[in-house]
């Protein structure tokens, strides 16, 4: 799993703090902990920044590139500032996040992809929205993403598309839909493009308590359906080792024999079962009740783990 680490996002008061400060050393630790923690490269969300983005962009660059070797992904609306970003880039090939299939950004971002040698997430979203269905999504990779990058002969080797998770508190609909999504994009272009989510969207809105949960649930789920990248917290121990069980195959302990198994599930396009379950065993339990939920079986609710 190739894992972008997330937690340089200007949502967090620390990060708009360390900004408004310009506090280097706060960013550096950070970047390096990441790093250190398992992620392979560092996304620096820092928002639109509509009035310093000239001075911002190139600042944080310098700053995190100075402790880390990691490829950085410049993730904002303001391609102004992205672009002032990789103009400051020297080391590992940069990653711009994102684009998406509204005319104006499909015809400006991947341009700026091109020119800087950068990877560039590419967002199955149109101008309507989001859609809930896995072949609609698919749809807006091979009918708009793709065929605008090969007009301007950007290399589908170094393009990223991300479904998009939505937050299970709300859009539940959609879990299900964009495992599927995942599935198929990889057969519905040759060579197929990478695949990218932000795991921790699903979780949005849900109490802190028990959102790592539904966070490596869904993963265990959705690497069943192949996927191999994706933005998270590396710091998240319990997620890591959701993936080190999966992708070792690891079921030496009944929880990580139950993951495996939902992997297995997800694989081979079956649906996870109470028979995969130990019901005796409360931590066994809490996973099968998040599957449903993230299987849309089961209506979410905040008291589900209850039920």
């Amino acid at each position: 799993m190739y894992l972008i680490g997330e937690n340089i996002h200007i949502i967090s008061d620390k990060v708009k703090e360390g900004l408004a400060n310009r506090d280097a050393l706060f960013f550096q630790n950070l970047a390096v902990a990441q790093v250190e923690a398992g992620a392979q490269a560092l996304d620096l969300n820092l928002g639109p920044r509509k009035k310093d983005w000239e001075e911002v962009f190139p600042w944080m660059v310098r700053t995190v590139e100075a402790v880390v070797d990691v490829p950085l992904s410049l993730d904002s609306t303001n391609l102004a500032g992205i672009e002032a970003g990789l103009k400051a880039i020297t080391k590992a090939q940069p990653i711009i996040n994102s684009v998406s299939a509204e005319e104006e950004r499909l015809e400006a971002v991947p341009l700026v992809a091109k020119k800087y040698n950068a990877k560039l997430v590419a967002l199955t979203m149109a101008k309507s929205g989001i859609p809930v269905s896995a072949d609609e999504r698919v749809n807006i990779a091979i009918e708009n993403l793709i065929p605008r990058l090969l007009e301007i002969d950007y290399p589908v080797s170094d393009l990223i598309i991300d479904p998009l998770v939505l937050t299970v508190s709300g859009c539940q609909e959609y879990a299900p839909e964009l495992i599927e999504a995942v599935r198929t994009l990889q057969v519905a272009w040759d060579p197929p493009p990478a695949i990218s989510v932000g795991i921790s969207n699903v979780s949005n809105g849900v109490p802190t308590k028990g959102r790592s949960l539904i966070n490596r649930v869904y993963l265990a789920m959705l690497m069943g359906a192949g996927l191999q990248m994706m933005i998270a917290d590396p710091f998240d121990t319990d997620q890591n080792e959701v993936v080190r069980v999966i992708e070792e195959r690891d079921d030496s302990t009944p929880v990580g024999k139950l993951y495996v198994a939902i992997s297995d599930r997800i694989a081979a396009m079956e649906e996870v079962t109470v028979d995969d379950v130990d019901t005796s065993d409360p931590e066994q339990m809490e996973i099968w009740k998040t599957v449903q939920i993230l299987s849309n079986k089961v209506i979410y609710a905040e008291s589900y783990l209850q039920q």
